[in-house]
């Protein structure tokens, strides 16, 4: 376990450089695109005060408007993707049936 705390800290420059930009940089391909976005997720599940300092960034403007419950909720572990899911669209973006009747 000695070894994970450099890998830890490692995530953690890591996904504050790019969490400030929340663009992709134009030389990112979209595997390394992917793969920050997933370390990034694994930071804030498993560290509760990068999570905290995360939702009072992104959140923190939206207090006391109906987004702000919304973005709270997007910082829910228990609900991200799994690997095996990573790519499948959302169920509110795929069609089911024909939408034109």
């Amino acid at each position: 376990m000695r070894h994970a705390a450099p890998l830890v800290f490692a995530l953690a420059l890591a996904a504050a450089a790019g969490a400030s930009a929340q663009t992709p940089a134009a030389n990112e391909s979209p595997q390394q695109n992917v793969r920050q976005s997933q370390q990034y997720d694994q930071l804030a599940c498993s560290n509760p005060a990068f999570r905290a300092k995360r939702i009072a960034q992104e959140c923190g403007p939206l207090q006391g408007s109906q987004f702000y419950d919304s973005c709270v909720a997007s910082f829910d572990c228990a609900k991200q993707p799994s690997a095996a899911n990573w790519r499948k669209a959302p169920a509110s973006e795929t069609v089911k049936g024909d939408v034109t009747k």
